[in-house]
């Protein structure tokens, strides 16, 4: 079975900002670029999924009319990690030792008393062993924290591990760039 992840467009939110689950848009005119690249290299009559977050429920649904599929199942478990009243705040305006705290602690720590890679980590386990008892071919429209955990997910790891892999590891996704996972 194949599971294509594919990272939203870039969202519309200055650099320097922490908007993990905010929902921000994409330009219209980005979403249609992106969503035309992809329907060129993504195959059609496979599921679709997506995180509920607009900046990927648009491009599944340009997607979903690109390769003739049913409408995107929206999974609240696809979501990017929960950093509480983080926010939507510039990272440099988060107190420094609130950020020494959760890298202290990677795995447990709650940033913005949010969500821990942890948290995230075992919903995003929870989707997979979903899609897995599916047995079927997907499309995952979701984030680049998302993503680092699918892989993970795929290699066996337990969430703790997942989670600690994760948040160790930078990431080289670009927006509306595509991974495949095999099992």
């Amino acid at each position: 079975m194949r599971l294509l992840l594919v990272r939203h467009p870039q969202p519309l939110i200055e650099q320097g900002i922490c908007y993990g689950s905010s929902d921000i848009a994409v330009s219209t005119e980005q979403l249609k670029k992106t969503a035309s690249e992809l329907a060129a290299v993504l195959p059609s009559g496979v599921a679709l999924y997506t995180s509920p977050l607009q900046r990927c429920t648009q491009l599944a649904q340009h997607l979903a009319a690109a390769l003739d599929l049913a409408p995107a199942i929206p999974d609240a478990r696809l979501a990017e990690l929960h950093f509480g009243h983080w926010e939507l705040r510039r990272w440099d305006d988060i107190a420094r030792d609130e950020i020494d705290a959760w890298a202290t602690d990677i795995v447990q720590y709650r940033p913005g008393g949010g969500e821990s890679v942890l948290q995230m980590a075992q919903r995003v386990a929870a989707f997979y062993q979903h899609w897995h008892t599916q047995q079927q071919d997907a499309i995952v429209i979701c984030h680049a924290g998302t993503i680092r955990l699918l892989q993970a997910c795929q290699r066996g790891l337990a969430p703790a591990a997942m989670a600690l892999e994760a948040a160790q590891q930078a990431h080289h996704i670009a927006y509306g760039s595509t991974l495949l996972l095999q099992t």
